[in-house]
């Protein structure tokens, strides 16, 4: 994956946001929370992801993934380069750790598509007082 595909794959979650911080790191949030930061500074760009404990461990023992600076004991790692991981999987890491965090995040219900929207004119039945 390149910086474009990761940035396309991140924002393609529901409720997925991202902002430039910390000069230049691109953070990818839901919720308000951090599921994954590509650093754009450095050459080549890192991108740094959540991971359950079992991954983790297993991820870093690999050349080029590193625990991640300051939160890494909180099972987040770092990529040194973004073809340590063919691209199948490092989109399988990149979606486990929005799930991880969206789980936690203050984000509203998806509602189910069908039937789920009012259409215009029609009354909410639950907003009707009875009258006896």
């Amino acid at each position: 994956m390149n910086i474009d595909s990761v940035r396309t794959f991140c924002l393609s979650f529901p409720h997925a946001s991202e902002k430039l911080q910390w000069g230049e790191e691109l953070c990818f949030k839901v919720g308000g929370k951090l599921f994954a930061v590509l650093g754009l500074s450095s050459v080549p760009p890192r991108l740094t992801f959540k991971c359950d404990p079992e991954s983790f461990a297993e991820l870093t023992e690999r050349d080029g993934i590193s625990p991640a600076r300051y939160v890494g004991r909180y099972k987040w790692a770092t990529l040194e380069r973004l073809d340590v991981l063919d691209d199948l999987e490092l989109q399988d890491l990149i979606r486990q750790s929005y799930e991880m965090v969206a789980t936690k995040a203050k984000v509203p219900a998806r509602k189910s598509g069908a039937g789920s929207r009012k259409l215009a004119g029609q009354t909410d039945l639950t907003q009707v007082r009875k009258l006896g």
